[in-house]
């Protein structure tokens, strides 16, 4: 089961991996004006959400101990993220405080997942 458990985080890695990188490769346009919501952001944050669920069934199924404040709040912060994509996902510029609102939401979810114990 722990060998399940780690490829989910991996593939949760790679989708918090494909937001931010998405995000990121979309800053000089931000400040020009003409960010755009790119589909590997769109996706990541799918996979995130997918294999977020995977991660709370499969350590409640080993007996592992699962945070549900925590996970409550992540998944909160990750469906504003995915609503903010998948509404603006069509649009050729997106507000700046938008865009922002999801890079800076992005990061608020790895530093709950990294420093919250």
């Amino acid at each position: 089961m722990d060998a399940l458990i780690n490829v989910f985080v991996a593939l949760h890695i790679i989708g918090i991996a494909s937001l931010l990188g998405g995000f990121l490769t979309q800053m000089k346009a931000m400040g020009a004006g003409t960010a755009r919501f790119v589909p590997a952001m769109l996706h990541g944050a799918l996979t995130m959400l997918v294999t977020g669920i995977a991660l709370v069934g499969l350590n409640q199924a080993d007996g592992h101990t699962v945070n549900n404040i925590k996970v409550g709040i992540k998944l909160a912060v990750l469906v504003v993220i995915l609503a903010l994509v998948y509404v603006k996902r069509d649009e050729e510029k997106v507000d700046k405080a938008v865009f922002g609102a999801v890079g800076g939401l992005t990061m608020a979810n790895i530093f709950i997942a990294t420093l919250w114990v």
